[in-house]
């Protein structure tokens, strides 16, 4: 790839996210996950004759709830619009969805970046629709089937200013996003079950274009064509697909032809993105009021209502572990990306207040999240429950065992699911603090190394580590090391 530090590109993310309800949107069929095809299908889901939509009143709630989660306007009056195409799991011939007026209108979300810096990305709409069936073509060579049990479920499509710069804002901005539905109970954000998908807008434009004007302000070149990936589905996928694209759109324009308004697909074995059709403009879908509904008419009364009843929001949690517990804004910024990671850290700390926030973040992000991932476990299924890590924590602060041995304890804990204090009494781990016991062993490493002695009252003080290594040797790495360090300093003093 030629010059691709003189390009820049410029994102824009469409998120549709499945709202948590246990209805369609306008109809009350269930929303059930992993069910046979076509069992959760009401007449108005198949679009049969004579069949008008109810608006389901929570999921429009769920809305209002995530626009108030990204910091934007709650318009008080909305319309559903029809979104006409033709594909066979679109029974209706149309989508219900909003156009010119979406319930929520701009917002924002902050990101951190990995060197530490933040950056503001900008909301531009929310608006609220109903997900098409689903088209599997897999089963059969010659045949394809059709799966209504999508059809009508509820979705907001979140999307974003061109604020987003490279792969990693990208990411970042689709990870915050999540964690602020997760958040506030509208959204799983599970990618894997296709709750949470992601539409990639990409398009490039040389830096070299860039020019400042008498106030100061940035100005670049043109926004340049852009393509549309369809349906990411991981947070990975995200950024490979946008690394591929930013690659081919270089290559395209290099070679002297030019970049076509399109829809692609991310082949993620692969790991490239291939067309799937020229990319329809909005009048091309032909939108109109639907006749069928009313526009929708919000009071304040019912926005302060959801405001006054919204729970904990990330950047609030984030500045609360930092300015109460102390920790850094790295470690918070762990915790908070996942609710549940921030609520087992509360739970061990609500535990016994005494215990060092610290320590708690390090074996939560270190030990707990490197078993996890090995064993493609997520927090919430943890074999070690936040109470029993606890525990754990404290028998080490208390010297009942040493941090190494807790090392292994801990995987004991993940494995059985066994308590601390029971590994601990079965396999006789308890820490030695007995002074006679470990000035017994000292002497007895002494005796056998006179040798070592003479030379470390000699001058080679880096001979200590070996004594204080022979002693954890000889006690199995039960000595207490404090206790040890003291009493070898004491000894070879003489």
């Amino acid at each position: 790839m030629q010059n691709s530090k003189n390009w820049e590109t410029i994102i824009g993310l469409e998120v549709h996210a499945q709202i948590i309800s246990k209805s369609k949107l306008f109809s009350g069929a269930s929303t059930d996950f992993g069910s046979e095809p076509n069992t959760q299908v009401s007449l108005v889901d198949a679009a049969m004759p004579g069949m008008l939509p109810v608006i389901n009143k929570y999921c429009v709630e769920q809305v209002i709830k995530t626009g108030l989660g990204l910091n934007a306007q709650i318009n008080k009056r909305s319309v559903f619009d029809r979104k006409n195409y033709f594909y066979p799991d679109l029974p209706q011939g149309y989508q219900i969805s909003q156009f010119t007026q979406p319930i929520v209108g701009k917002g924002s979300i902050e990101i951190d970046l990995k060197d530490g810096s933040s950056k503001e990305i900008g909301i531009t709409r929310l608006h609220l629709e109903q997900d098409a069936g689903k088209s599997v073509h897999d089963l059969e060579p010659n045949k394809s089937y059709i799966d209504l049990n999508r059809s009508g479920i509820a979705l907001m499509e979140i999307v974003s200013e061109p604020d987003i710069r490279s792969a990693e804002e990208a990411q970042e901005y689709v990870k915050k996003l999540r964690s602020i539905l997760r958040y506030i109970g509208t959204c799983d954000g599970n990618m894997e079950e296709g709750s949470l998908r992601c539409d990639v807008n990409i398009s490039i434009r040389k830096k070299k274009f860039q020019s400042r004007s008498l106030l100061g302000e940035n100005i670049l070149g043109e926004f340049g064509t852009r393509s549309e990936i369809k349906n990411v589905n991981s947070i990975k996928s995200i950024g490979q697909a946008i690394d591929y694209e930013f690659k081919r759109q270089i290559e395209v324009i290099n070679s002297g032809k030019e970049i076509y308004q399109e829809t692609r697909l991310f082949d993620e074995k692969k790991g490239e993105t291939r067309s799937m059709r020229s990319k329809e403009e909005a009048h091309d879908y032909r939108y109109f009021p639907d006749p069928d509904l009313p526009p929708l008419e919000i009071t304040d009364n019912w926005i302060n209502e959801i405001k006054k009843n919204l729970p904990e929001l990330p950047d609030v949690k984030k500045a609360k572990l930092i300015n109460q517990h102390k920790i850094s804004s790295y470690d918070a910024s762990i915790l908070v990306s996942d609710k549940n990671n921030a609520e087992f850290f509360d739970k061990i700390i609500d535990g016994n207040k005494k215990r060092n926030p610290k320590n708690i973040v390090n074996w939560i992000i270190g030990d707990l999240f490197s078993l996890l991932n090995k064993n493609n476990l997520k927090i919430k299924n943890s074999p070690v429950k936040a109470e029993d890590l606890g525990e754990l924590i404290d028998l080490i602060e208390d010297s009942t065992i040493s941090g190494k041995i807790a090392k292994n304890v801990f995987e004991e804990m993940f494995k059985t699911k066994k308590k601390a204090k029971d590994i601990i009494e079965k396999k006789s781990l308890k820490q030695i603090t007995n002074t006679d016991e470990i000035e017994s062993i000292i002497e007895k490493i002494l005796a056998n190394n006179k040798d070592k002695v003479e030379q470390y009252k000699s001058g080679k003080e880096k001979l200590f580590g070996f004594f204080v290594g022979q002693v954890m040797k000889a006690s199995r790495g039960k000595a207490n090391p404090e206790q040890v360090n003291k009493l070898l300093e004491e000894r070879l003093k003489e």
